[in-house]
């Protein structure tokens, strides 16, 4: 598979990702609409925000 095929799969599971958790738009634009990079910032964004181990109160193993 060519890099251009493996950056459009990666786009596409990261924006069915993001669907998952019912967000369409990032700042009036469309999830298709974004670069690999904003894609990919949105969807570790959402990914953090949602999970309860994420902040900064939770526990964190070093040099694991």
């Amino acid at each position: 598979m060519n890099c251009v095929k493996q950056l459009k799969k990666k786009r596409n599971k990261l924006i069915s990702k993001i669907i998952e958790v019912e967000q369409f738009k990032k700042d009036k634009k469309h999830l298709f609409e974004l670069t690999s990079t904003e894609l990919e910032y949105e969807y570790f964004r959402v990914q953090s925000k949602g999970h309860p181990h994420s902040s900064f109160g939770s526990i964190r193993l070093n040099n694991f």
